[in-house]
């Protein structure tokens, strides 16, 4: 399996009809939850969900991809690598766990190149409760006429007044400012939206169906983007307390990071989605982690982040600019070399025996 490159796609429709393959050919229960909206060559678009296992398992480990769009190369990967993996299988029947894969749970954005939704809503900062004030984000708001300027590539002043924002306010305040979620501006950077998404529903109902009744859940759900190229974080994916970040280090080291203790890359969020769990699944015990695979600096991805912005609302720019910016973008968030994706493979795999082994040991009082 840590050699399975074939695993990877290079489109979303190549990317789903491998695992919707791979998944029935594995003998896997496979359903599909589709959008009603067209991928980018006219293919069907759905979130496909996969059940491996005893139906009436206790204990349940959940693998998820393209909650951002454009990530899904990675996580489709890992996806496509793991139902065919028996070692994996066979770990996971010893232990009584069954297992729920969560194939594109973006998969507009997949298709289309980009991370966010076809709202232009970040996924993971859609979690909030729109029945009440929504998070504000001040400093968002002073950085968003720089953010995205009327032409691309910006010129020298708008990048000596955002270096000035930096220095004046530091590069972790800056990181969280603009990554931390935002709810005013739906045609901005990590837009939270104005309401829950498809996306967002369709998890809730699925989560209902298959992981609701469960005593123990285990989430690792495959982001990229962050990081030093090639290296793999595990960072916490649920509430920062003393309980839950202990069972997770336990199971996957101690180098587990929190967005909460400044320790990980990432900054602080709002809405994100493994709060989810919490609310449908309210009798688990919950660990979860982002395991996030680096792959360019911080400043090429934002840049590819802003280009990519830009042409949303410049859909007429010379279409060189337009290939250049939707490039960019992808090797932004997905390096295709053999090297990084056998790493890919490699964490990914490491972190899944992780989770089962941890998800088998004796729950403490």
């Amino acid at each position: 399996m840590m050699s399975d490159l074939e695993s990877f796609s290079t489109s979303y429709a190549q990317a789903r009809s491998k695992f919707l393959a791979r998944a029935t050919s594995a003998g896997l229960t496979v359903s599909s939850h589709v959008l009603t909206l067209p991928g980018i060559d006219g293919e069907e678009l759905a979130l496909d969900v996969a059940w491996q296992g005893a139906r009436d398992a206790d204990k349940l480990l959940i693998v998820s991809s393209a909650c951002h769009g454009i990530e899904g190369y990675a996580g489709s990967g890992v996806q496509c690598a793991l139902v065919h993996d028996e070692a994996v299988a066979q770990a996971a029947r010893r232990g009584g766990v069954a297992t729920l894969y969560l194939h594109a749970l973006n998969p507009h954005g997949f298709s289309w190149g980009r991370r966010v939704t076809s709202e232009n809503v970040d996924l993971n900062r859609n979690f909030v409760d729109f029945s009440q004030p929504l998070p504000a984000n001040p400093d968002y708001e002073r950085l968003s006429p720089l953010l995205i300027p009327d032409r691309w590539p910006p010129g020298a002043a708008n990048t000596l007044r955002l270096a000035a924002f930096v220095v004046r306010h530091g590069l972790r305040a800056a990181q969280t400012a603009l990554s931390g979620g935002q709810y005013v501006d739906p045609s901005g950077l990590f837009f939270g939206g104005n309401a829950p998404t498809w996306n967002q529903l369709t998890l809730r109902r699925v989560l209902r169906e298959f992981a609701s009744a469960r005593s123990r859940i285990a989430w690792l759900d495959v982001h990229t983007g962050l990081g030093r190229r090639g290296a793999a974080e595990r960072i916490l994916a649920a509430r920062f307390d003393q309980p839950t970040l202990a069972r997770a280090r336990a199971w996957w080291g101690e180098g587990v990071t929190s967005t909460e203790d400044e320790s990980s890359a990432s900054a602080p969020l709002n809405g994100q989605m493994w709060s989810v769990v919490y609310e449908e699944c309210p009798g688990a015990e919950y660990t979860g982690i982002a395991l996030e695979f680096g792959t360019a600096s911080r400043l090429r991805v934002l840049q590819a982040l802003r280009a990519d912005q830009w042409l949303a609302l410049h859909p007429q720019a010379p279409v060189h600019l337009q290939r250049s910016i939707r490039r960019r973008l992808r090797e932004a968030f997905y390096v295709e070399t053999p090297g990084w994706e056998r790493s890919v493979l490699e964490h990914a795999t490491a972190a899944v025996h992780d989770a089962l082994r941890g998800l088998g040991m004796p729950v403490k009082s």
